[in-house]
């Protein structure tokens, strides 16, 4: 689901600016026009078939330290047997299990533990698996993935765990979400009655209970099989050596001589539109979709589309954006769903709605935008824009090798053929004014349309239907018909007898840039970090104040700062600017943290000079006025009230009062603050933080230094620092020594959410690095403790971790799951366990080995990208860290011994001192975590207090 605005919890803590001296950065005369075109160089890729039908694709680049492994197949819960929804998307879980030859989470122990991620997707029409692993670890990858190709283990205790595990997915997902039900379920069975798209690819519950292991043996000898899958990899490797490997770990799988079955059923060509009713529990805000059919994936008119789409709902200067959020403020978010499938699909335009508005007006001002590109068209200035931003994103997504893999492995299945990749970027390209208006037309057919009006129970009128959208009984389903004997099984051989996975080669180093420094006449700190891999510029502007400094009863207001800055300058409009940073395919995004505010940009390398002009423009000449001020307000109230609507959000919000109580870090944005934030606020915070020498300005990319250098001093060093010297940081120290247990009553929630939380470390202490490598061993990623022990053996949650978020003073230390109601306080006794061990024990060689890699790892990847690089070392600067820390990192953490990690986590990790914080359905736990907590604050959520410590 692609969102233009979205409504998150970081969004919702608001921050407010000041206006300095009228100040106009000019943009040079070299600087280029928005119409200039810049040539994307073609994927590179040698393409060859195995004699078993597998299709393998090759793009080597020795730029890199990585490799993507990629093995996508042509089967998705499209193919879902007959009363069993969810099927294949509960297969994909499975895969990750264990072979002949690897036990169960193996492939965890491959990629996470040597500093790499795994991950899969089940969409309408494929199922895709993929890696990225530092280079030297592509043998035993490969091995790995013939090894799930050809000789899947699946078994009872296997099935049991990974089926609870999706159920728990369903209920995070479509249950406990506010929306969940609606993107999930409603809109795919709203639009089809025949074609298995209509089944949402999420299942049921009754359909994933009613599954067995048979049904999962047949599932995988039906459809995966080498010549229904390609294979894709890109990073560092000799091409040679890739097709040795290929061959001897491939090349024996045997391809089967039966046909693989497709599906045949055809949607019918709609008569007549469809208007649905449905409603849910903990619905905050209403919503509306209007879907109409779409083409399959090899139409020709599909560029078109993705052009429409990009101008009807990408970016604020988007026709659904600036008409419903911004100009006619019916709307809090708006969304596209544009999927392009292999057999026709739908198109999907969808709104949540402002508090106050109704699904009917939202749905007017929906039709009116869709009306007008329809009837009227577009401009050419909409056109460029479009395109502009399309092939931005393709230049960002070739960044790195998972995104070049990822390229080329969906052309190959979803338009059939690779080549599509570069193709695609060409037609899109070559669209005109006439293609979008005459697609649109044919899309925007009001007669074949379907609209969902979406809104909470309590809406429902009595005796209505409580789910009126439910999937058509006439979806065709492809059954599985495989005779018994034709279904191979497998078993984990004896751990003598298993083949061990080929060692790695020698380590390929990370690439990190050297960077430049120099601070301007003003102060301004410069750093320049050049990359000229790709024709891509990314900057970052940090300043040294942020949420901890907003004043008491105005919380949210430095990120209300941030947001507003792109909402008007002296000489620029609100429109104007997202029309302006749009227009040239580039990226500019504001926010404030705990620590800190910040403004990013991301563009093409040709458009740098006009890209920070507009960045230079916002930060420095913003207006702040009252109405942009009134419809951000608004914006974030509604944010405010869909995230309390979800038990994961309000567990952070009352997490962040028991640890920090009324303290800086503490102070959490609540309806009263954010009303009570005037314009003289704004104002005044922007004067008072925003300053040259309270920032650092990070450019990294296709740019020299002395490039980088002057483009600061053009637009930002005649930006005159104040006169008043910079103010004292927060005493962000002050935190409630008390622990808590907050109980958040949410009645009906689909899950509760868990949390324990503790104080832990500031950036700068000496135990950073030993307390970083301790929490990835608790909780750190998918192989780490807390996970082993919540989801992968007991099935209790969809993914259990922690996080140690490490600031200018102490910052805190949270591990959490989601679970079903009735397991929260199981959950919790899970979670303290852990907590409690890691402070006890020293971690085994293997495992401490392991999550400092999986840490190492994670790092390499984000300096990767230019943004990535940009951002981490604004992040070093803030904490008084010179951009050479990045360069000792991996050190850092290599030299943290199991002691050390013991020894810091028995300080700050202790489950006497945590709080605790349950939302959820308070009915299924209250009486089972009084008897082991004795001090529980239950909170009914409609009462929950965010303006106070106590929450009440």
């Amino acid at each position: 689901m692609k969102r233009v605005f979205m409504l998150a919890a970081a969004a919702l803590a608001l921050a407010a600016c000041s206006t300095p001296a009228l100040q106009h950065p000019t943009t040079p005369a070299s600087a280029p026009t928005a119409s200039a075109s810049l040539h994307v160089a073609p994927l590179v890729y040698h393409m060859r078939v195995l004699p078993n039908g597998l299709r393998v694709y090759a793009l080597p680049d020795p730029n890199t330290a990585n490799v993507s492994v990629q093995v996508w197949y042509n089967v998705g819960s499209k193919y879902d047997p007959p009363g069993r929804s969810g099927f294949a998307h509960l297969f994909e879980h499975i895969m990750f299990k264990a072979t002949k030859d690897l036990p169960p989470e193996s492939f965890d122990r491959l990629t996470e533990d040597v500093g790499g991620f795994n991950n899969a997707s089940t969409y309408d029409d494929f199922t895709n698996y993929y890696e990225v692993v530092p280079a030297n670890y592509l043998q035993p990858i490969l091995w790995a993935e013939a090894e799930r190709m050809g000789s899947l283990v699946i078994d009872q205790a296997t099935f049991n765990s990974e089926r609870s595990v999706v159920e728990e997915e369903l209920r995070q997902r479509v249950l406990a979400a506010p929306y969940g039900r609606l993107f999930y379920l409603d809109i795919a069975q709203a639009n089809f009655s025949v074609h298995p798209y209509g089944r949402p690819g999420i299942g049921s519950i009754a359909d994933l209970d009613a599954a067995t292991v048979e049904d999962v043996q047949r599932f995988h000898a039906t459809y995966y099989r080498p010549d229904n899958a390609v294979l894709v990899v890109a990073g560092n490797f000799d091409e040679a050596q890739f097709n040795q490997w290929v061959d001897q770990y491939f090349g024996p799988i045997v391809k089967p001589g039966r046909d693989i079955p497709r599906i045949s059923a055809v949607e019918p060509t709609r008569a007549q539109g469809g208007d649905y009713a449905a409603y849910a529990p903990n619905v905050p805000l209403p919503a509306v979709t209007i879907s109409y059919p779409q083409p399959r994936s090899t139409s020709p008119d599909i560029p078109v589309l993705a052009v429409l789409d990009d101008i009807m709902a990408t970016g604020q200067s988007s026709r659904l954006y600036h008409g419903l959020v911004y100009d006619q403020r019916v709307a809090t978010q708006v969304f596209s769903n544009f999927e392009v499938t292999q057999d026709p699909g739908a198109y999907t335009l969808a709104a949540v709605l402002s508090e106050g508005k109704t699904p009917d007006s939202g749905l007017a001002a929906l039709e009116g935008e869709i009306a007008r590109v329809r009837d009227q068209g577009v401009t050419e200035a909409e056109l460029d824009k479009a395109k502009n931003r399309l092939l931005t994103t393709a230049i960002e997504n070739r960044e790195t090798a998972y995104g070049r893999a990822s390229e080329i492995a969906e052309a190959a299945i979803r338009f059939g053929d690779a080549a599509h990749a570069d193709q695609y970027l060409a037609a899109i390209q070559a669209v005109t004014i006439g293609d979008v208006q005459r697609v649109a037309r044919q899309i925007f057919d009001d007669s074949r349309r379907v609209v969902i009006r979406y809104q909470d129970e309590s809406k429902r009128a009595p005796g209505a239907p409580g789910q009126a959208i439910v999937a058509s009984p006439h979806i065709q389903a492809t059954a599985l018909t495989i005779a018994d004997a034709e279904v191979p099984s497998f078993a984990l051989a004896p751990a003598a007898q298993r083949q061990r996975p080929p060692a790695p080669a020698a380590p390929v180093s990370a690439r990190i840039p050297e960077a430049a420094s120099r601070t301007l006449d003003n102060g301004l700190r410069v750093i320049v970090a050049p990359n000229h891999a790709l024709p891509l510029i990314s900057a970052d502007l940090r300043f040294d104040y942020g949420d901890a400094a907003d004043p008491a009863g105005r919380a949210g207001l430095s990120q209300m700062t941030a947001d507003l800055v792109a909402q008007g300058t002296i000489t620029r409009s609100a429109t104007d600017i997202a029309q302006g940073i749009e227009s040239i395919g580039a990226n500019l995004a504001e926010d404030s943290g705990p620590d800190a505010s910040s403004v990013s940009l991301q563009t093409r390398a040709d458009r740098a000079n006009v890209a920070f002009s507009i960045m230079a423009d916002i930060v420095r000449n913003p207006t702040f006025a009252n109405d942009e001020l009134e419809r951000v307000r608004q914006q974030t109230l509604d944010g405010l009230q869909v995230s309390l609507s979800d038990p994961g959000e309000i567990a952070g919000f009352a997490m962040t009062r028991a640890i920090y109580g009324d303290g800086p870090y503490g102070q959490t944005a609540s309806p009263r603050s954010l009303r009570a934030i005037t314009r003289d606020d704004v104002n005044r915070f922007h004067g008072v933080y925003w300053r040259p020498d309270a920032g650092v300005l990070v450019i990294s990319g296709d740019v020299t230094p002395e490039q980088g250098f002057a483009m600061a001093e053009t637009y930002f060093g005649d930006w005159t620092k104040p006169a008043a010297t910079l103010p004292s940081e927060p005493d962000a120290s002050v935190y409630s020594a008390t622990p808590r247990t907050i109980l958040v009553d949410v009645p009906g929630a689909g899950q509760a959410a868990v949390a324990m939380g503790l104080r832990g470390i500031a950036r700068r202490d000496g135990d950073y690095f030993p307390l970083l490598v301790a929490n990835a061993v608790l909780g750190g990623g998918y192989s780490a403790r807390l996970n082993e022990e919540v989801r992968i053996k007991r099935g209790l949650s969809y993914g259990a971790f922690s996080s140690v978020s490490a600031r200018l003073a102490p910052g805190p230390i949270v591990a959490s799951a989601q679970t079903r109601n009735d397991a929260a306080v199981q959950v919790y006794q899970l979670i303290a366990e852990q907590i409690d061990r890691i402070g006890h024990e020293l971690a085994p060689g293997d495992e401490l080995t392991a999550r400092k890699a999986s840490l190492i790892g994670s790092f390499g990847r984000t300096v990767e990208t230019t943004a990535g690089v940009a951002s981490a070392i604004s992040t070093l600067s803030l904490y008084g860290l010179p951009p050479e820390a990045l360069a000792t990192y991996t050190r850092d953490v290599s030299n943290v011994t199991a002691a050390q990690a013991r020894d810091v986590a028995a300080r700050y990790y202790d489950p006497a001192r945590a709080n605790l914080v349950i939302a959820g359905d308070a009915s299924h736990f209250d009486a089972g975590l009084r008897r082991l907590r004795h001090n529980v604050e239950r909170i009914p959520v409609s009462q929950l207090n965010l303006d106070s410590a106590a929450l009440h």
